[in-house]
């Protein structure tokens, strides 16, 4: 019979995850740690903490891609080392991003004959400041050219993403933006005439404003700048910020002029992680023709071989975001990106629906135009005050549940009006969109009980 040894040294070392070492300390949080630790603790300990994030599916606030299909996964994977910028390195991932741009110039109609430009960026917000720094300059040669000052130029918008306030504040741009009038939700053409001035570099319109969903009217708008130049010496581009609109619009609403086939649009931005479907830290801008993006702007380096023209506000970055981008434009194609689409508009109309026949609510978009969307208001707003049930309790009380609904007030000339809002992504399936309103059926009646009632108690589970 064989004589076996015991190992000490192994007999006493457990080989369970929470015993390695390192596992008996909080993880470091404001210095380096002085030694190491087994990589399987610290990949099981960093994701525990992660467990106290909220679940991003049940995130109805945000307008990013927070569902991919395997592949899309696989992808990001495999394309980690890739650099973007690096494009002496990685000339096929360069290409990717090339057929990304040119599909994107013919999906928004850069005219025949044209030399439509464009380039990726890590999302919309900085696709929306690199175009507004080609407004920026073009205005000030101009400016230069006829031997006027350039001091102080203006920038003309209506309600708008925050990368805009960015931008002004950044870039030293006055950001007039437009309030809105008592009847309107977007920006409205007529308004354009006081505002717009020899300083002024462009006009920005929103395909699909952030705090409603909406669109801006975009074809008016130019109509009215048209009209404007025709009166005055003022010929002001428009620049569409189509973060989310400019997937939606051209497979749900085909036939809605908002794009290139408008002479005054001479560049559009868009978020290729929001309704593109991509993973998170993608965003495009495209430009009508060459002659609209100054050649001021773009630098070329040679450093890393090569001689690569860039134009952006960093430098190195994951090409994969990009990668991904060109496998779902081929993958989906226009009939799969009109289907995903059209499914996310469906299940926000009937969110809306759902939503107006629960009483208390007025609803301001319901899905059926503009983005997939549903937003709506109490129809009877509490009186200042008064112990009356706000849309922020209803929130407070659906975030018990997980969902993440916002609530807040409209931009200026409404802000009386507070809002929520639900973003119907891809993946926000049909039957979650049933849960969240059995459970904004559950959390109205709890909040009205209370109300009644002046209870406290929170209620416990029961089958």
């Amino acid at each position: 019979m064989p004589l076996h040894r015991v190992d000490q040294a192994r007999q006493y070392a457990p080989d369970d995850l929470y015993a390695l070492p390192g596992a008996f300390e909080p993880l470091p949080r404001y210095r380096i740690p002085d030694g190491t630790m087994p990589a399987r603790a610290a990949y099981q300990l960093i994701n525990d903490e992660l467990l106290l994030d909220g679940n991003s599916r049940q995130n109805l606030a945000t307008f990013c891609t927070t569902w991919t299909e395997p592949e899309v996964r696989d992808i990001m994977s495999e394309t980690l080392d890739k650099n973007l910028v690096d494009k002496d390195e990685y000339p096929q991932t360069a290409e990717l991003e090339s057929r990304c741009v040119h599909v994107l110039a013919d999906l928004w109609h850069a005219p025949d004959g044209t030399s439509a430009v464009g380039c990726s960026t890590t999302g919309s917000s900085e696709a929306a400041m690199l175009a507004g720094l080609a407004m920026q300059r073009r205005w000030r040669a101009k400016r230069r050219a006829a031997g006027q000052p350039t001091e102080r130029p203006n920038l003309v918008c209506g309600p708008v993403q925050v990368c805009w306030e960015k931008f002004g504040r950044y870039f030293d741009v006055e950001l007039r933006q437009i309030p809105l009038l008592p009847d309107s939700l977007t920006m409205r053409p007529e308004q354009l005439a006081q505002y717009c001035d020899e300083n002024t570099i462009g006009v920005v319109t929103t395909l699909g404003v952030t705090f409603n969903g909406k669109y801006e009217p975009v074809a008016e708008i130019t109509r009215a700048l048209d009209e404007l130049a025709r009166r005055t010496s003022l010929d002001i581009p428009v620049h569409v910020d189509a973060a989310s609109g400019g997937f939606v619009a051209p497979f749900l609403q085909p036939d809605l002029e908002w794009d290139f086939r408008l002479d005054r649009v001479k560049s559009i931005n868009a978020s290729g992680h929001k309704f593109g479907l991509s993973p998170l830290g993608v965003g495009w801008a495209v430009w009508r023709d060459a002659e609209y993006l100054p050649e001021e702007l773009i630098f070329h380096i040679d450093y890393l071989g090569g001689n690569m023209p860039t134009f952006a506000l960093n430098f190195s970055r994951p090409g994969g975001e990009v990668i991904a981008q060109y496998y779902n434009l081929v993958r989906l194609g226009r009939e799969g990106y009109t289907a995903v689409q059209g499914a996310c508009a469906q299940v926000a109309t009937r969110l809306a629906d759902a939503v107006a026949e629960l009483g208390p609510f007025t609803v301001l978009h319901d899905g059926r135009s503009g983005l997939p969307v549903a937003c709506w208001t109490l129809t009877q707003p509490p009186r200042p005050g008064s112990d009356d049930w706000t849309l922020y309790d209803l929130s407070e009380r659906l975030r018990l549940r997980g969902w993440q609904v916002p609530t807040y007030p409209l931009p200026a000339d409404r802000q009386d009006v507070v809002v929520q809002r639900v973003v119907v992504r891809h993946g926000v399936s049909r039957d979650l969109a049933e849960l969240l309103i059995s459970d904004l059926k559950g959390a109205l009646a709890d909040i009205r009980r209370r109300h009644l009632s002046g209870a406290e108690e929170q209620p416990g589970f029961h089958h």
